[in-house]
C-alpha cells in the first residue's frame, strides 16, 4: 500500500469514526420514536431540544428538533460562526425527528435551527428549548441544570379541604430595581417571601414566567413553552425561587397557556415551511383575539408537545399547580367567530372534539404522575363538568375559575349604595351553582387594566366609603364558599390600574388608609385558615346555610359557613349600605353567647369602630325560622363574623 492509498484509509477511518461521533449513538431509542407519533410520549422533553451529553468519552451537546416536512435541518450558532453546512442533521427513519450531536458545545451557547424546504430557508428557535436570550433577542441558548432541589413539592392530601388564598402576580411589574430594570428570581425570592407571610397568603400564581418575546403580552403570548423567561435569570435562578417558597410552606401555581401561540418568524408559526404546530385552514388557526394562531390540537406530535410542556414545570421545575388559559377557546370551534368564520366537528357541532380529549389527556397525565398536583380552568360559559374527573365524563381540571361569581360582583360592588338594593340578585344567584364545580373565587388582573379601574378606584362614594367598600368585598370573598384569589395591589388598595411596565405604587404605604388595609387583609387571611367552617366544605352545599337573603330595602345578606364538625359554624352578616343598622334581628340555631370574631368596621382597618362590644347573647325570639335570635349592631359597609361560644 502506498502513500497515498494509506493516507485515503486514515481519513476514510476518520469519516467513520466522526460518523460514529456524530451519528450512530442516537439519543433516541425505537420505541421513543414510536411514542412520540403516536403521541403518548410524556417524557420526550427529556430528549428533544438540546441536551448535555458524554458520547464516546467526549462531552457536547445532542440537538434535536421535529420538523418531518423539512428538506434538510442544521444546528447554528457561535460555535460553528453561524454557518448552516457545518452541523447538518440527520432525518430519525419516518419520525420527524432530526438530530446530531456536536462534540465540544459548552453551556449558554446560542444557538437556532436552519430548516430549508423548497426554496424557504427559516431561522428557528428550539421548541423544546429551555433557555432563552433576552429579549429582544430570541436565540435558545444551551443549558444543563445543576440544581441539587432542598425541598419537596407542596402536597396537601387533601386540597378542597384546605385553605388557599393566592396572591396573584406579575413577576416583572410586582418590583423592579431603581434603574427600572427587572428583578433576578433571587432577589424577588428575598422581598416576596417575607411580604407573603406577612399578608397571610400561603399561595402564589404566577402570571406566565414562560418565555415571551413581548412585554405586553404579560406572557400570555408564550415562545418557550419550556423556559423560564430570561428576563429574570436562568432556569436555576427560577428552581432557586420555587425552592425557597416551598422551605416557606408557600404552594406556587404557574398560568399556562396551550389555547394560542404567536405568529413571531422565529418561533412555533410555519415552522418547518408547513402549518405543522398550527391548522392550515384559517377557520380553525387564527385566533380572532389575540391575531394568534391555534395548534392542532388532533395532531398527536403537536398534543405530545402540549402535554409534556404542562408535565415539564410540574415535574422540572416542581411547579404545583397549573392554571390553564383560555380554556373556552379551545373547547368551542366558534368561538368569538362570525357565521362562516368557522367549521363544525363531525358531528355538525361547535364543539373542538380534539381539543377536549387534549385537555382530557393533559389532565389525566398531571394526576396520574403527579398526586398532589393540580389543575385549574379559567372557563367562562356553562359547560358542564369542568372540574370533575375525567372517569365521570368531566373535563379533568381540579377547580375552575368562577368567572361569573367575579363579574356579578364587582358590577354590584361598582353601583352606588342607593341603587343596591334593585341588584341583590347579584349577590345571590351564584348560589344556585356554588357547587356544581369545584370553583375559585378570582379578583384578578384580567378586572384591573383597560379602563376596569382598579378595585379601589372601581368602589363608590368618597375615600372613607371606597376602603369601606373594599374591605366588604375582600371580606365577602373570603367568607364566599370557594378558594379565593386577589391580584398583586389590591391588597393595600393600588389607586391606579395595574401597567406591566412599572411596579406597583408602594409608596402609597406611607399613607395611613393603605397601611390600614394591608393589615386588613393579613388579618383576613390569618382568620380564613384558622376558622374551618370557612374552607372545610367549599364544595358541598352543606357547608353553607342561608340565613337572609331576601331584605332587599337594607341591603343586607347574612349567612353560616359550617366545618365538618356539626358544632363548628361561623356567622357572616354584611351590610352594603352606608347606612348602620342597630338592633337588626337575626335567627341563630344554638342558644349560647356569639363572639364577635371579625368587623370590617375596626378602627384598626381605619372603619368607624361599630359594632357589638365583642359579644352578643341570644334572645328567645324566633327569627328566619330559628328559635333563638341575636340583636346586632351592623357597621356601615361592613361585614361583621360571628361565632358560637360552647
Amino acid at each position: 500500500m502506498d502513500g497515498i492509498e494509506r493516507k485515503q484509509v486514515r481519513k476514510h477511518e476518520e469519516k467513520s469514526r466522526n460518523e460514529a461521533l456524530h451519528f450512530r449513538e442516537s439519543f433516541f431509542s425505537h420505541l421513543d420514536l414510536y411514542l412520540f407519533n403516536e403521541g403518548s410520549h410524556f417524557e420526550i422533553y427529556k430528549k428533544l431540544g438540546a441536551h448535555k451529553r458524554v458520547v464516546y468519552g467526549t462531552a457536547g451537546y445532542n440537538f434535536s428538533v421535529w420538523a418531518p416536512n423539512a428538506e434538510s435541518v442544521s444546528v447554528k450558532g457561535n460555535f460553528n460562526g453561524w454557518d448552516g453546512r457545518a452541523h447538518r442533521m440527520r432525518c430519525l427513519g419516518n419520525s420527524g425527528i432530526w438530530e446530531i450531536f456536536i462534540p465540544g458545545v459548552g453551556e449558554y451557547e446560542p444557538y437556532k435551527f436552519e430548516i430549508m424546504n423548497g426554496r424557504r430557508v427559516m431561522l428557528k428557535s428550539d421548541p423544546y428549548g429551555s433557555f432563552y436570550e433576552v429579549r429582544p433577542s430570541n436565540a435558545s441558548l444551551t443549558y444543563n441544570s445543576n440544581y441539587e432541589w432542598k425541598h419537596g413539592r407542596i402536597n396537601p392530601k387533601n386540597i378542597y379541604g384546605q385553605p388557599v388564598a393566592i396572591y396573584e402576580m406579575h413577576l416583572g411589574s410586582w418590583r423592579r430595581r431603581k434603574d427600572g430594570f427587572f428583578l433576578n428570581y433571587r432577589e424577588i425570592s428575598e422581598l416576596l417571601i417575607p411580604y407573603l407571610k406577612e399578608t397571610g397568603f400561603n399561595w402564589v400564581e404566577f402570571m406566565p414566567v414562560t418565555e415571551h418575546p413581548l412585554d405586553s403580552s404579560w406572557g400570555y403570548q408564550t415562545t418557550g413553552f419550556f423556559a423560564p423567561t430570561s428576563r429574570h435569570g436562568s432556569p436555576d435562578d427560577f428552581r432557586f425561587f420555587i425552592d425557597s417558597l416551598h422551605k416557606n410552606n408557600i404552594g406556587v401555581i404557574l398560568d399556562w397557556t396551550p389555547a394560542h401561540f404567536p405568529k413571531d418568524e422565529f418561533g412555533l408559526y410555519y415552522y418547518d415551511g408547513t402549518h405543522l404546530y398550527e391548522h392550515s385552514d384559517p377557520r380553525k388557526r387564527d385566533h380572532p383575539d389575540w391575531k394568534s394562531a391555534i395548534f392542532n390540537y388532533g395532531r398527536h406530535e403537536v398534543g405530545n408537545f402540549l402535554v409534556n410542556s404542562a408535565l415539564s414545570w410540574l415535574e422540572d421545575y416542581r411547579i404545583d399547580a397549573l392554571r390553564v388559559d383560555g380554556v373556552a377557546s379551545m373547547l368551542y370551534l366558534d368561538y368569538s367567530r362570525r357565521e362562516g368564520e368557522w367549521i363544525s366537528n363531525i358531528y355538525g357541532g361547535r364543539e373542538n372534539l380534539e381539543a377536549i380529549e387534549l385537555l382530557k389527556k393533559i389532565n389525566t397525565a398531571v394526576y396520574n404522575r403527579l398526586p398532589g398536583s393540580f389543575t385549574a380552568a379559567e372557563e367562562s360559559t356553562a359547560w358542564p363538568k369542568v372540574s370533575r374527573p375525567v372517569y365521570e365524563g368531566g373535563l379533568g381540571f381540579g377547580f375552575k375559575w368562577n368567572m361569573g361569581w367575579m363579574h356579578d360582583t364587582l358590577k354590584y360592588f361598582s353601583l352606588d349604595p342607593i341603587h343596591r338594593k334593585h341588584h341583590q340578585n347579584s349577590l345571590t344567584f351564584g348560589l344556585l351553582y356554588a357547587f356544581s364545580e369545584s370553583f375559585m373565587l378570582p379578583l384578578s388582573h384580567d378586572e384591573t387594566v383597560y379602563g376596569k379601574k382598579s378595585l379601589l378606584s372601581k368602589m363608590p362614594g368618597d375615600s372613607w366609603q371606597k376602603f369601606a367598600n373594599l374591605r366588604l368585598l375582600l371580606a365577602y370573598m373570603y367568607c364566599y364558599p370557594g378558594k379565593k384569589l386577589l391580584f398583586m395591589g389590591g391588597e393595600f388598595g393600588q389607586i391606579s390600574e395595574w401597567n406591566y411596565d412599572r411596579e406597583l405604587e408602594w409608596h402609597l404605604l406611607e399613607k395611613d388608609m393603605h397601611r390600614r388595609t394591608k393589615k386588613f387583609v393579613s388579618d383576613l387571611n390569618a382568620l380564613y385558615q384558622s376558622e374551618k367552617a370557612l374552607f372545610e366544605k367549599d364544595f358541598d352545599d352543606e357547608g353553607f346555610e342561608w340565613i337572609d337573603f331576601s331584605d332587599r330595602d337594607s341591603s343586607i345578606i347574612s349567612f353560616m359557613r359550617r366545618g365538618k364538625e356539626k358544632e363548628d359554624f361561623v356567622i357572616a352578616i354584611f351590610n352594603f349600605t352606608p347606612v348602620p343598622r342597630t338592633k337588626y334581628r337575626i335567627g341563630v340555631p344554638a342558644d349560647v353567647q356569639y363572639k364577635e370574631i371579625f368587623n370590617s368596621d375596626s378602627k384598626f382597618y381605619g372603619g368607624g369602630n361599630l359594632g357589638n362590644l365583642g359579644a352578643v347573647q341570644p334572645e328567645a325570639a324566633s327569627c328566619h325560622n330559628h328559635t333563638f335570635s341575636l340583636s346586632l349592631t351592623i357597621p356601615p359597609l361592613a361585614c361583621i363574623i360571628l361565632k358560637p361560644q360552647s
